[in-house]
């Protein structure tokens, strides 16, 4: 039987958020909600099972889980590899840059099966709910975006009532942090980044240390992309962000807490963990300064910055953002060669490189020791000439 009620997506990811959304446009909005799950590489297959059997006690019609991992790869990961895109020099814009994706895949899907609204659980406090929007009003023009958490300007505590008031059946002790896994990286909020001094507690932390015993990794690269890791080759890069990342999280490494401003213009502190992301972006970086010119590796720096700062402000979609990709696939062309990494609880240091195209050859002279491709009196008369505007300057002003 056909259904009068009105159409609506929701963004969902089990959370706290979205597990309110569902219920709420199911029963109070009375609507047939169809959630949609854009799975970024955060879930197990166990983990999409449960959150699919819990969607049912939540009045839910439908709930489709859309795997776009690859295509995240594909199309974002890689290009922040090849940039060494970290935002503030910290951050490797796990949820930033993995929402676009989510978003175009269910604005994909309400466009399937026509629907009338488009939701997301965002509140009005952050970076999401403007990622949202902005690609809802791109790819899905024809259903208005509903927003339950932002416009009725809910807290943590009053969703997690109303779900018990409600008979839902949850782990609500967990619901009081909110993580979003991604194959890029987790972050983590909760009260403790509500504030400017306090650190998240160990237990916060979805992975815990392992590992005491210092292990080394190697990390191969072939253009600029992930090949190989302990000598072994990988059928495709996301394999081995997988191998990394177990390899590193052991260890606890990749915490830490991201500082930044948010597109709304606010000040934002959240806590990540992210093992392979900060481990591969330090082997690939220190790989560009063996392999590359000063000049290739400043203009990347540029672009790169302005690259991360875009896909941090939902900007996905602007053109400029393809021109720079390309900008930074011919820029790999000789980054090539695998980096060694010491492992150690909670920290991790890369000890050296190996690479046919490496520009530390001897042939020219050893840094510090010999030169071969020039003599003493060339470097004079080099100086010489170098000095000329300087000396200028200084002796035209009395300097």
């Amino acid at each position: 039987m056909t259904s009068n009620k009105k159409k609506v997506v929701l963004a969902y990811s089990g959370g706290l958020d979205t597990t309110y959304c569902a219920l709420y446009l199911s029963r109070e909005l009375n609507m047939d909600v169809y959630t949609v799950l854009g799975n970024t590489g955060g879930f197990s297959d166990e983990e999409l099972a449960e959150i699919k059997k819990k969607t049912k006690q939540l009045g839910v019609i439908q709930h489709t889980a859309i795997d776009v991992t690859k295509e995240y790869y594909e199309k974002c990961i890689k290009y922040m590899i090849m940039g060494n895109v970290l935002k503030n020099n910290t951050y490797p814009l796990s949820v930033s840059s993995e929402r676009a994706f989510q978003a175009m895949a269910i604005a994909q899907y309400a466009h399937s099966i026509d629907a009338d609204y488009i939701a997301h659980g965002s509140t009005g406090a952050g970076n999401d709910q403007i990622r949202f929007d902005l690609i809802f009003k791109i790819m899905a023009p024809n259903a208005e975006i509903i927003t339950p958490t932002r416009d009725l300007e809910l807290s943590r505590e009053t969703e997690i009532n109303y779900l018990k008031e409600h008979g839902i059946q949850a782990n609500f002790e967990k619901m009081q942090y909110s993580i979003n896994a991604g194959i890029w990286g987790t972050s983590i909020g909760g009260k403790e980044t509500l504030s400017s001094n306090l650190p998240l507690p160990e237990q916060a932390y979805p992975k815990q240390v392992e590992k005491t015993d210092p292990e080394k990794l190697s990390i191969e690269f072939e253009k600029g992309e992930l090949v190989g890791v302990n000598g072994q080759k990988v059928a495709h890069p996301l394999e081995a962000i997988k191998l990394i990342e177990k390899a590193g999280a052991a260890f606890g490494i990749g915490r830490d807490m991201h500082i930044g401003d948010t597109i709304i213009g606010t000040k934002g502190r959240v806590a990540f963990e992210a093992a392979a992301p900060l481990m591969i972006i330090k082997a690939h970086e220190t790989l560009e300064k063996h392999t590359l010119t000063k000049w290739q590796m400043y203009w990347k720096d540029q672009i790169s910055n302005f690259y991360g700062m875009l896909l941090h402000e939902a900007q996905y979609l602007e053109p400029v953002m393809r021109n720079m990709e390309t900008f930074l696939v011919d820029s790999q062309k000789k980054v090539n060669g695998s980096v060694t990494i010491k492992m150690s609880p909670k920290y991790f240091e890369v000890e050296g490189i190996e690479s046919p195209n490496d520009l530390m050859s001897d042939l020219f002279g050893k840094y510090g020791e010999t030169n071969e491709g020039w003599t003493a009196d060339d470097v004079k008369g080099f100086t010489n000439i170098l000095t000329n505007s300087l000396k200028i300057y200084h002796t035209v002003n009395q300097e």
